[in-house]
């Protein structure tokens, strides 16, 4: 089938500056991050309610005929997932403020449905690098398990939501380690309730592996070193190059590598919580 040219999608209704998306989406996602407040004003003059960009969305389907896609249209509303995603990633990562200079000025996100190998990648496109592209897999989407009952729809969710943050977030000016990146894209992920039924934390190797192993460490971070650490993580990620020692100290008052020991620690202790309470009498 011929390529076809990417149909924009319904412009979507602007977001409210809310802890969690409005009740009318289709989409019940739980979020677990820390709770939006409203910007207080000494003035009497009222002043609008801080919201979100609302990016042009748009949908490219390379081959409709694909299980892939069947699959998709069959278990996902697009429009809503996209709106979602956006929605989800900026009340993550970003709080809201009355000017938007601390986002990237991203204008539009295309998500391209094809087949290709691996699961999903974002970049920016030919015309420049605020339009994004999101390529999704189809082969992988019909790859999916259909059991237990809605684990397509939140897999198809959740890697929109991962990629959805490469849109959004900050590197350092190119200089932010790889894995950092992954795991704020998969912390996001876990926080707002998509993490897959295989993801698990781990003892051993690097904090910056990346993915769901950096994310649980992030997530700890969160909940140890106070609600919104990973926002102060992507907004100094904003304003600086990345240098590993001096970013984390300026930031938390301790090297990377002290913060992991101490998640390491944390694990330990799980570990055994979890095995006493489950002797064998």
């Amino acid at each position: 089938m011929a390529e076809q040219s990417p149909v924009p999608l319904p412009t979507p209704l602007a977001m409210s500056a809310a802890p969690s998306k409005p009740t009318a989406s289709p989409l019940p996602i739980p979020f677990r991050g820390a709770p939006l407040s409203k910007v207080q004003s000494s003035s009497s003059r009222p002043h609008p309610t801080p919201s979100f960009p609302n990016p042009k969305l748009r949908l490219k389907v390379n081959d409709i005929s694909h299980p892939g896609a069947s699959i998709f249209f069959g278990t996902t509303n697009a429009v809503n997932a996209l709106t979602d995603a956006v929605s989800l990633v900026l009340q993550t990562l970003y709080w809201p403020t009355k000017t938007l200079d601390s986002l990237p000025t991203t204008r539009s996100v295309t998500l391209v449905l094809r087949s290709m190998p691996g699961v999903a990648y974002t970049t920016g496109t030919d015309l420049d690098d605020d339009h994004k592209e999101i390529h999704f897999s189809l082969d992988y989407i019909a790859g999916i398990p259909s059991d237990p009952p809605g684990r397509r729809k939140d897999e198809i969710t959740g890697v929109l939501v991962h990629e959805m943050v490469h849109c959004w977030q900050w590197n350092g000016k190119g200089t932010c380690p790889g894995g950092l990146i992954e795991g704020i894209a998969d912390y996001v992920r876990l926080r707002v309730g998509l993490s897959p039924p295989h993801w698990k934390k781990e003892l051993g190797g690097d904090w910056d592996a990346g993915y769901q192993h950096t994310a649980y460490f992030l997530d700890w971070m969160e909940n140890d070193m106070g609600e919104c650490s990973v926002r102060k993580i992507n907004d100094a990620l904003r304003k600086e190059k990345y240098h590993e020692d001096r970013f984390w100290k300026t930031l938390f008052g301790e090297d990377v590598e002290s913060l992991w020991k101490k998640y390491t620690r944390y694990l330990n202790g799980e570990d055994i919580a979890n095995q006493s309470s489950h002797k064998e009498y």
